[in-house]
């Protein structure tokens, strides 16, 4: 489970991560990074529409995805809110499959953060 520190809660938070953010999209996954001047560590938040599956379904993608980022939470640079979306494909993704998704899209979004601030 995430810290309640590290929960994005605020739907204005999400709204300006997607549209002001950067993204890097897999088959399983969309990630968007905004990284923000606030002195909070990273926040995180999670997108699994009805289109991803039933109720059941859906639960579990969330739990997969609340796993995989407490594990890299370290990885975001600074204070940086993040928005996982899961795509339709990550119904039938086994973890490994989403672990390997997630990093690969994270490691380009934090890649394009060091080379913007530069």
């Amino acid at each position: 489970m995430l810290s309640e520190a590290n929960r994005l809660r605020s739907s204005r938070s999400f709204s300006a991560a997607v549209r002001h953010g950067r993204r890097a999209g897999t088959r399983t996954l969309v990630l968007h990074l905004s990284v923000t001047t606030a002195d909070s560590g990273g926040q995180v938040g999670f997108v699994v529409s009805k289109a991803v599956g039933h109720a059941v379904t859906r639960n579990l993608v969330k739990r997969r995805l609340r796993h995989l980022t407490r594990e890299r939470l370290d990885a975001l640079p600074g204070p940086a809110v993040l928005v996982v979306r899961a795509l339709p494909a990550a119904a039938s993704a086994g973890y490994d499959e989403l672990g390997r998704d997630f990093d690969r899209a994270l490691g380009r979004l934090v890649a394009r953060s060091e080379v913007a601030s530069r």
